[in-house]
């Protein structure tokens, strides 16, 4: 046994010596083969009333997965924008043969996966339950009854979160690309308001969903554990009653890159930080033998974080925590977009970074390495996807619906790895364009002076939060009106008569105060309660159904904060702070800050008197008094925030106001804080419940 052993571990160090002389370490490793897809077989057949059905194989578990897809045009939406996405989501809210609550439950029962937009349906489940589910799904597209109140929930719903998104810079910068890439005489330049929102008819989603759900223009793709034989009987005995008709296309102009780099600024109130987005239209659609290519390109760019904007923003300079790029072809027109969001200080250097690399891309090579780098990442996010049903059905609807090669995503892979170090120059020079820009930062103003030098004539255009030119918002107070005015009229409105003994006669009669209010974030209900009892205690309780989320409190001499994170002691300036702020009724009994009135600016489409208050600690907030009631309309403050790694803007909407003993409070409170929205609605207004001196502590 041991001259066995011994005789093998001369062969294998024999065999080691001679791959150590063979293997040259200078020299890096030739790339293996790319590896081959197997998708399935892609089977179709059509209906007599037009629809194409194509079946893709794959028996590895029970399921299947049924993906319809309308390919229709994009349609301008004009005073109703939003009203083809709502279109989209009441399909799914009952049938002319279903009410919602019977759809709901049996889509539960047979444990399905079910999706509607404005332009697809998507149905997936075990392949036990495939004729079930196909009857839900039939009856969705051709029998699909849209109802008055289903509407103004989803218009609700839509509208709360339009409130949330006001404040968000991403959201603003989303929606001024839009209007600066495509012009707002084209679909995709169309923005969702709350006017747009509220204009919404249900004839007009009907009319959609009878215009352009036609068979004549659908694809569907059938994945999983099926056969072309079981699919065309069943397709046939439920969609083939679907009628035909003639559906309108539409053409639009295509949009062009601009002729020099321009700075489009929206000013955002207290931001300590600037969105940066480098953007223009490009000509690249989905069947354009480009895309592979420079998509690679662009990964080596921005598509993660070991890409060049990456590490030179980040890991480079720490300007931000992560810079980013991408490259979308689309039906109509794609996009190239890189981002960054940025303190405040660096906003200037960070667009001069972003312009190096981008011109660096066009200049220079890319090194083998970043090249392999790239395509082995992109090999194994491909072979991931494929684990998903809906990525096969979107990939053999995409090759017909854009007159790809049939073999296209079979060779995929094959084709990434193709693409040479010359390949990505050529792609860089064609598609990179950092002097045919719209550079488009959302943040303070006070930076916007630093980055004119980037535009075309040294030019900042000035833009809202919709994309329309902004003309400067704040206007010079009217002749005598002051801080104090302004405030005094504010009492008047809220408690029905003015700052003097007769009002604190009347406030000395209330001893402690109860608010009750029903809270959403994120989609989850909460309850909201303050509390305060004279002169200053004060507790705020926020609950998840018995679970205590979050509770702030103050004994008049100590102040805590508590919750799921844990237990926080208030001192220094934050416990003065908090001591300024839980003296009841405050406005009123209020003689340690300092007001400064700063002109008249729009807050939700009427005139307010814009006013800075100072603590005695300095800490700065913003606050906003309709000019015609009088009464507060906006708060904001800018916080130190350990959570959100730096500084966090609070912003808060006050609305629908209603008396209450005499007194007038806010019943809808509309609060965003960093990238989170509460919306708060009061349920009850209490006085003198003999709240306990235990609720403080």
């Amino acid at each position: 046994m041991k001259k066995i052993l011994s005789i093998l571990s001369a062969a294998l160090i024999f065999t080691s010596v001679v791959s150590a002389q063979k293997l040259d370490r200078s020299k890096r490793p030739a790339p293996g083969a790319a590896p081959e897809i197997k998708l399935g077989e892609m089977q179709s057949f059509t209906l007599e009333n037009g629809m194409k059905v194509f079946v893709v194989e794959n028996h590895k578990l029970p399921k299947v997965a049924f993906s319809l897809s309308l390919d229709v045009d994009p349609v301008m939406e004009g005073d109703m924008v939003g009203y083809t996405s709502v279109t989209g989501e009441l399909l799914s809210r009952g049938t002319t043969n279903r009410t919602k609550d019977e759809f709901n439950e049996q889509i539960d029962f047979i444990g399905a996966d079910f999706y509607t937009s404005s332009r697809s349906v998507y149905a997936g489940s075990l392949k036990k339950h495939q004729e079930k589910l196909l009857d839900i799904m039939s009856d969705v597209v051709m029998n699909a009854d849209f109802k008055d109140e289903e509407l103004d929930k989803i218009k609700k719903q839509t509208l709360s979160g339009l409130q949330s998104s006001k404040d968000n810079p991403d959201e603003i910068a989303s929606n001024v690309r839009s209007v600066l890439l495509y012009g707002k005489n084209h679909p995709y330049g169309e923005i969702t308001t709350e006017e747009t929102v509220e204009a919404i008819t249900l004839d007009k989603c009907k009319d959609y969903y009878k215009t352009y759900f036609k068979p004549n223009v659908a694809y569907m793709a059938v994945v999983g554990d099926i056969t072309l034989a079981e699919a065309k009987p069943l397709i046939e005995k439920y969609f083939s009653k679907w009628e035909k008709g003639e559906v309108p296309t539409n053409k639009y102009k295509t949009p062009l890159a601009p002729k020099e780099t321009k700075v489009a600024f929206v000013h955002k109130e207290g931001s300590t930080q600037s969105v940066i987005n480098i953007t223009y239209p490009v000509n690249l659609k989905q069947n354009n033998p480009d895309v592979i290519k420079a998509k690679v390109m662009n990964s080596i760019l921005g598509g993660g974080s070991t890409a060049r904007l990456f590490m030179n923003l980040r890991e480079g300079h720490g300007y931000t925590y992560g810079a980013y790029s991408s490259l979308s072809p689309d039906e109509l027109v794609g996009s190239f977009n890189a981002s960054a969001k940025v303190r405040n200080e660096v906003t200037d250097s960070a667009i001069f970074e972003f312009n190096n690399e981008l011109k660096r891309m066009v200049t220079e090579n890319v090194t083998e390495e970043e090249l392999e780098g790239v395509k082995n990442y992109m090999t194994g996010t491909f072979a991931y996807t494929l684990q998903d049903p809906q990525t096969i059905a979107r990939f053999a609807i995409n090759t017909v619906k854009y007159n790809l090669p049939k073999d296209y995503y079979a060779n995929y892979l094959k084709n990434v790895a193709a693409v040479t170090v010359e390949d990505v120059k050529a792609m860089a020079e064609k598609y990179i364009k950092p002097d045919n820009a719209h550079i488009l930062i959302v943040g303070d103003k006070a930076v916007a002076e630093n980055t004119a030098k980037y535009s075309a004539g040294e030019k900042v255009d000035f833009y809202d939060t919709y994309g329309n030119d902004y003309v400067e918002a704040l206007k010079p107070a009217g002749e005598g009106v002051t801080a104090q005015t302004v405030l005094d009229k504010a009492i008047l409105a809220k408690y029905g008569m003015p700052k003097g003994k007769a009002l604190d006669k009347k406030l000395s009669k209330i001893k402690d105060l109860t608010v009750k209010m029903n809270a959403s974030i994120q989609g989850q209900s909460i309850s909201v309660t303050r509390y305060q009892k004279a002169p200053n205690k004060f507790a705020m309780v926020m609950a998840m159904g018995t679970m205590v989320v979050q509770k702030q409190t103050f004994n008049g001499t100590e102040a805590k904060v508590s919750g799921m994170q844990g237990n926080k002691t208030l001192e220094g300036d934050e416990l003065e702070e908090m001591k300024l702020s839980s003296v009841m009724f405050d406005d009123v009994k209020d003689s340690k800050h300092t007001y400064n009135l700063l002109g008249i600016e729009p807050i939700e489409g009427k005139d307010a008197y814009k006013i800075e208050k100072v603590s005695p600690t300095g800490n700065k907030e913003t606050e906003w008094y309709d000019v015609e009631s009088g009464m507060p309309v906006k708060a904001m403050q800018v916080k130190e925030s350990e959570e959100m790694g730096g500084t966090m803007v609070i912003t808060s909407l006050f609305s629908d106001y209603k008396e209450v003993n005499g007194i007038k409070f806010a019943h809808k409170i509309a609060q965003s804080f960093g990238p989170q929205a509460l919306d708060m609605e009061v349920l009850s207004v209490e006085f003198n419940t003999k709240v306990s001196d235990d609720t403080f502590e």
